[in-house]
């Protein structure tokens, strides 16, 4: 969950982004059928099976529209739910729960979908001591909602942002001139609490970034054979992370390997949305 801070001054200016994108000045279709405030309530039901994420962000929606919202949950970020499941009521100006539903939903819709896909993958890593990564794949200005949301469904984050960590790209290695150069550049410009971790294509790239002594190792793209021979020549001098279309289908060949890491991009750009409906709207 968001603490207050975080709420304030990181997650309600993205929020009310997202409801001046959808109300540009008013909300025309309300204001007609609602030219004035009447108390109402509204159920929040669940349409599939899958992991509720963003319940505090959901709320959080009508609250910016009216403080003097009330929402009242059954369930809680990270529970396993399923169709027909009753999550929880909103109460309030008709108008605000008109106004608000889409925006509302579609934090709900979209952290959850990314939780229940996160799940689904940490599940095959159970027992095997592997964490699960997510990275800087986003939707842009949704960050800190998709990857709380990875972390819902049993992941764990990368780095959250560039001013995060040190992690030297093939770019990065090509700007610096080489594996060894990219290394001690950022060994000398970091601050020494940072890790430097190096992405290496091949096996001549594994060597560079060990003798140069890289924190951690990232394998981009090998073959299970080629990583094999990679986390021999390793020998546990760095830890090891594996990424490259890492996907629920591919990472079960990946688990037997002894790595530290398994890195996925697909969690926050690939995951489905999991379908969530407000219902039932009445006046009280």
């Amino acid at each position: 969950m968001y603490d207050p801070i975080t709420m304030k001054l990181n997650v309600d200016k993205f929020i009310l982004s997202a409801l001046e994108e959808d109300i540009s000045s008013e909300d025309v279709t309300t204001n007609a059928v609602m030219p004035d405030s009447v108390p109402g309530e509204v159920d929040l039901v669940c349409k599939e099976e899958g992991i509720i994420c963003g319940l505090q962000v959901f709320a959080r929606v009508f609250e910016l529209l009216d403080e003097k919202t009330e929402t009242v949950f059954f369930v809680k970020d990270g529970d396993k739910v399923k169709a027909g499941d009753l999550m929880g009521k909103v109460r309030g100006d008709i108008r605000v729960l008109l106004s608000g539903e889409r925006t509302a939903l579609n934090y709900l819709q979209r952290m959850s979908g990314i939780a229940t896909y996160t799940n689904s993958i940490a599940k095959l890593l159970k027992g095997t001591g592997i964490k699960l990564l997510d990275t800087r794949k986003t939707s842009p200005n949704n960050r800190i909602f998709e990857k709380y949301a990875v972390r819902a469904g049993g992941g764990n984050n990368h780095r959250y942002n560039l001013s995060d960590g040190v992690l030297l790209k093939d770019n990065h290695i090509g700007a610096a001139g080489g594996v060894k150069e990219a290394i001690a550049m950022a060994k000398a410009y970091a601050p020494f609490v940072r890790k430097i971790e190096i992405e290496v294509e091949n096996l001549d790239m594994v060597r560079e970034a060990v003798e140069a002594g890289a924190d951690i190792i990232m394998l981009d793209n090998m073959q299970p054979e080629e990583m094999k021979e990679a986390i021999q020549i390793i020998d546990k001098k760095a830890e090891i992370e594996i990424s490259g279309n890492v996907t629920r289908e591919s990472i079960q060949r990946l688990t037997g390997l002894g790595v530290d890491y398994i890195s996925s991009g697909a969690l926050t750009h690939s995951a489905p949305i999991m379908d969530i409906s407000m219902k039932n709207l009445h006046q009280i």
